[in-house]
């Protein structure tokens, strides 16, 4: 028998990237996934044709988490369609306002925060009232938490610490009924994200010791370890940054 077999993920983000590298990594090992994605429907619904098609179960589940109520919709749409929720990955992220700290305007500082931060939280908040004991909370950080992220990215860079924070709180609250909560600090990933960047990634990518961009599935394999094995661990930060 698959390692968990009978179990279910929420993954948030999971259109592509390491978002999509997590949720087959979990379908691997027999957990029913929840395909979360805003906009990229065709994406997200090729990725649960695959996985069923290998005799997985997984649904795509369309959620605009920038909404209010979005996340509690969303919880709650999971645990209608399988019947419960074991393991929650707060993945989704994005960057919005590519502009200079000088010029980045309310709006996008907001955003930012709501998507990466707020978002997470109110997921959290609602999974922890289904979860059962023995279930697993898994945040997708950022090394921008670690660095403050660059001129053009200093609020994704709070966002991101925002919740390695939360992470840390919820853990503590979850470790009564062993609702195990740690956060994977990724750092530079090789997926659609860095798209717009890539002419310029050369002095980055120089920057990490390992010399190289990561890949989706390394940050999918601590993932999966933090499903599977991680039973004395949380509250943690997990770095998978390639030696920063």
């Amino acid at each position: 028998m698959s390692r968990l077999e009978g179990q279910v993920a929420l993954v948030t983000g999971a259109s592509g990237g390491i978002g999509a590298a997590i949720a087959k990594a979990l379908a691997g090992q027999g957990c029913a996934v929840g395909l979360h994605y805003s906009s990229n429907g065709s994406s997200a619904k090729a990725l649960a044709a695959k996985l069923n098609a290998i005799g997985g179960r997984a649904k795509t589940l369309k959620a605009d988490l920038l909404k209010d109520g979005a996340p509690r919709q969303l919880v709650s749409a999971c645990v209608k369609e399988f019947g419960r929720l074991d393991i929650l990955v707060n993945n989704a992220g994005a960057v919005l306002g590519d502009e200079h700290f000088l010029d980045l305007s309310e709006r996008d500082w907001a955003r930012t925060l709501r998507l990466n931060a707020e978002a997470p939280f109110f997921l959290t908040q609602e999974a922890f009232r289904v979860m059962k004991t023995g279930a697993r909370v898994i945040n997708i950080s950022s090394v921008a938490a670690q660095f403050g992220g660059s001129s053009r990215s200093i609020h994704y860079g709070a966002a991101k610490a925002a919740l390695e924070a939360m992470t840390r709180g919820f853990a503590r609250e979850g470790a009564g009924r062993r609702i195990l909560v740690n956060a994977i600090r990724a750092g530079v990933i090789d997926t659609a994200f860095h798209d717009k960047f890539r002419k310029n990634m050369g002095p980055r990518i120089e920057m990490i010791p390992l010399k190289r961009m990561g890949r989706a599935e390394d940050v999918a394999a601590m993932a999966l370890y933090l499903a599977v094995d991680g039973g004395f661990t949380t509250g943690q930060v997990l770095c998978v940054t390639g030696g920063e």
